[in-house]
């Protein structure tokens, strides 16, 4: 009998074994029966989650899949443009197991390469069709985002047939043949060149209105000032003789006294000059008797 419990105990103990499994956090794993997918009742494939799971002996097969988000950064294409001109781009997918049954079954085992290839050509198809409708100008330009936007949604489409959901993809860069560059190259360059005239043309013209304006404010501004300083200089011009009138009138021997001296103090001024003159005339008669007119 103890011959018996210990093969029994053995058998008991490795088929408990053959039937746990583990799932790590980040994967999700399905389970092959007779070589088919296991389902639930409403025909989609039974998914483990991460942590200790069971599954019948002998019978069942674990595959565990990567559940994580997947970049495929794809290798450069070469597609033609609505110009029959060619481009070279580069972009990247980001995708994930969106159906593990459908995955599996279509990639042969849950192979990622195949997964990749099978994107990468779904990838190439919606590129190809977008690329071949734009100008390269519209694809270099505010066009690429919708050449992406329309791209992404095509693609996430047509993946659904391999079971993944297609989060983004992004065109990385756009290459041109060289012969090609080169004449793009030229005429953007001619472009902007022709931007560039117009508006130091334009400029050039602003600066001048604007200049002319500043001339006329200034020849405005002293056309003002000098007529100000005209009227004021007239104003007290006639002001002083005003007072002068005034002066003579109350004291006119005083008056001409002031003058004589007015008179004396610029005739003799400059010690080099040589004054010829009568001393009997009436220039000199109040250097002679100073007092005589003032009486």
């Amino acid at each position: 009998m103890r011959k018996l419990i210990i093969p029994l105990v053995i058998v008991a103990l490795v088929a408990g074994l053959m039937s746990v499994f583990v799932v790590d956090e980040g994967e999700r794993g399905i389970v092959i029966r007779f070589g088919r997918v296991l389902k639930t009742d409403d025909d989609q494939a039974r998914i483990y989650q991460p942590g200790l799971q069971f599954k019948v002996p002998l019978f069942d097969r674990v595959q565990l899949l990567d559940a994580r988000i997947q970049t495929m950064d794809d290798q450069s294409d070469r597609f033609v443009t609505s110009e029959k001109k060619d481009v070279i781009i580069d972009s990247y997918v980001k995708w994930k197991i969106q159906d593990f049954g459908q995955y599996y079954l279509s990639t042969g085992g849950g192979n990622r390469l195949t997964a990749e290839a099978l994107l990468q050509r779904k990838v190439a198809d919606g590129l190809r069709a977008e690329i071949g409708s734009k100008t390269i100008k519209e694809i270099v330009s505010e066009e690429r985002e919708r050449v992406m936007s329309d791209v992404l949604a095509e693609v996430q489409q047509s993946a659904n047939d391999i079971g993944i959901e297609v989060i983004d993809l992004r065109i990385k860069k756009i290459n041109l043949p060289e012969e090609i560059s080169e004449s793009i190259y030229a005429r953007m360059r001619a472009e902007r060149e022709t931007v560039a005239r117009r508006h130091r043309s334009q400029g050039r013209e602003k600066a001048e209105v604007i200049r002319a304006q500043a001339e006329l404010e200034v020849a405005t501004v002293l056309a003002e000032a000098e007529k100000t300083a005209r009227v004021t200089r007239g104003e007290a011009d006639a002001q002083v003789a005003k007072i002068y009138a005034t002066s003579f009138n109350k004291e006119p021997e005083f008056y001409n006294f002031l003058r004589s001296l007015q008179a004396y103090e610029k005739s003799f001024s400059n010690k080099g000059d040589i004054l010829v003159v009568d001393p009997n005339s009436e220039f000199f008669q109040y250097m002679k008797e100073p007092n005589a007119s003032l009486n």
